[in-house]
């Protein structure tokens, strides 16, 4: 992949798909992005992990999970604040507003997370500014 980051469309799209997997150079790629998708749930989630990390890929997914799990870092909606969010609306609904005069918002509060044991592990340094704006550095 020729950019700093690899689409989605070179991932496969199942389960039973990444279960073929066995090394991240089976992708034929260098490095990943991960956004929000089906693989990045439950157990999905732990395999992309492991699969990066034994495989040496840097790879920076969308929820805060996935660093916590292992991953090198994360970059994404805050999920308790989307969450807080969606109660503010259900209490408008409630009161009397209707859904479809309610405006669509977007997600107002995003995580950087950074797993510093990761990046050691994978022979990478974070620059410092990039440790000070973090949400969370995982040692």
């Amino acid at each position: 992949c020729a950019w700093p980051w690899c689409s989605s469309s070179l991932l496969p799209r199942e389960s039973a798909e990444l279960a073929g997997v066995g090394r991240c150079d089976q992708l034929a790629v260098d490095r990943l992005l991960l956004r929000l998708s089906r693989l990045a749930r439950g157990d999905q989630r732990v395999r992309l992990v492991e699969l990066t990390t034994t495989s040496r890929l840097p790879a920076m997914y969308a929820l805060r999970e996935d660093a916590e799990a292992g991953a090198l870092m994360a970059y994404g909606p805050s999920f308790p604040d989307l969450f807080r969010r969606a109660a503010t609306y259900t209490a408008k609904i409630l009161k009397g507003a209707k859904p479809a005069d309610l405006p669509v918002e977007q997600p107002m509060i995003y995580e950087l997370v950074l797993n510093l044991k990761t990046a050691r592990a994978l022979g990478l340094t974070f620059p410092p500014h990039l440790l000070v704006l973090a949400d969370k550095v995982i040692q």
